[in-house]
């Protein structure tokens, strides 16, 4: 996959943004990345889009910068003087798209219809953007496209939003999603870039859906594992489940028949998606330990162990 749309899937949010003037740009830009989300998409809506992109590529490199509803080749080529790296259109436009893909630059078309998906692997796209996602069947119509053409990935926008965005996000073909309800135009024109920090982050939090899911204790033998797990059973009614290295008492508790990660044992979270909150994670420094990796057929990640103990506790990610 193209470098930039894989630094989109491993945010998973592509904020959709409005900007009335330049001057709102890096303010916009720096409440973005502070509530870590560093990707934006600057709508081609207003005349300032432009200047706007320019000023974010020059003093926000860690942004990743796009531009949207771009319906013509001039836009195109503006979007990308002033320093766009990849492009959204509303609708699937043939000379736009032709004129990026053969200028190797990052497009995701609007679409909404079987047509239109047959368009966009004639000019060699595998990523998509489900336009006006709510109102065209949502995440129903994404799952019926999948059988017939399984090889492409979706940014849903339109009608996206707290509520629903894990369901899109939990569905493997959906890349990433795309949405303004952190960025409100409202918001940007009252200034109130602390109020769109904090929707960033309780936009990336969700998008994330971490929650615990076992503890798992290092027990020294089989023997132990085993007792440990029934006196769970016998005073709190958690069913023992037996396992070839370790055994299950209901499903939040696991005892380990020889001692694993951690000094004490593991604590496992499960996530809406492994491979983005490695992602994450990686952007705080915390590296996942590769040995302890297993993916699907697909090759996504389904559980994997982070570089790091919390009170003597390993950490595992699992898939939800």
């Amino acid at each position: 996959m193209n470098d930039v749309l894989q630094k989109i899937a491993n945010v998973g949010i592509v904020p959709v943004v409005k900007l009335d003037t330049p001057e709102q740009a890096l303010p916009l830009g720096k409440a973005l990345i502070a509530g870590g989300l560093p990707v934006a998409e600057v709508t081609f809506r207003t005349d300032a889009a432009e200047e706007s992109i320019k000023r974010l590529s020059k003093e926000l490199p860690e942004l990743l910068i796009g531009a949207g509803t771009v319906t013509t080749v001039d836009q195109a080529k503006r979007a990308v003087a002033a320093g766009a790296k990849f492009l959204v259109s509303p609708g699937f436009n043939p000379a736009v798209v032709k004129y990026c893909a053969d200028n190797g630059i990052p497009i995701t078309p609007g679409m909404n219809s079987p047509s239109q998906i047959e368009q966009g692997l004639e000019m060699g796209l595998s990523v998509l953007k489900f336009f006006p996602a709510e109102q065209s069947g949502g995440l129903e119509m994404l799952k019926a496209f999948a059988g017939p053409y399984g090889s492409i990935k979706y940014i849903p926008t339109g009608g996206i939003g707290t509520k629903n965005m894990v369901d899109y996000l939990s569905f493997p073909k959906v890349l990433a999603v795309g949405g303004s309800w952190m960025v409100k135009p409202e918001l940007i024109a009252a200034g109130k870039y602390d109020e769109i920090t904090r929707l960033c982050r309780e936009a990336v939090m969700t998008a994330l859906g971490f929650e615990l899911r076992h503890l798992g204790v290092n027990d020294p033998d089989e023997r132990t594992a085993l007792a440990d797990a029934q006196k769970m059973e016998s005073l709190f009614g958690f069913a023992v489940k037996q396992g070839n290295s370790s055994n299950f008492a209901g499903t939040g508790f696991e005892f380990m028949k020889a001692p694993y990660l951690g000094r004490n044992g593991h604590i496992a979270l499960s996530t809406v998606n492994v491979d983005r909150a490695a992602a994450f994670l990686a952007g705080k420094g915390i590296a996942v330990r590769a040995e302890t990796e297993k993916r699907d057929p697909s090759g996504a990640l389904t559980a994997v162990y982070i570089d790091i103990e919390i009170g003597g506790f390993a950490i595992h990610l699992v898939k939800k």
